[in-house]
């Protein structure tokens, strides 16, 4: 059964269109929007189970240039 869950973003004033549009290549990520509020997208990622979800953010996502840093939340339904 897939995992899935949402990634808050915050970037790089200035580069918010430019990274999300690099994050939304990466493989696994459904969805990545430029938002308002405390961070500047929010991405909807799946994998196939807790690891390669996690290895899916720390090796991928947050390794994307002009990323500050990311909070993941795990959807539980």
């Amino acid at each position: 059964m897939a995992v899935s869950a949402y990634i808050f973003i915050e970037i790089s004033q200035g580069k918010a269109k430019e990274v999300t549009k690099q994050i939304a290549k990466i493989d696994g990520v459904r969805e990545v929007h430029v938002v308002t509020g405390p961070y500047d997208a929010i991405a909807r990622i799946e994998a196939s189970d807790i690891n390669t979800l996690g290895a899916l953010v720390v090796s991928k996502i947050q390794f994307t240039s002009g990323v500050i840093r990311t909070q993941t939340n795990i959807v539980v339904d």
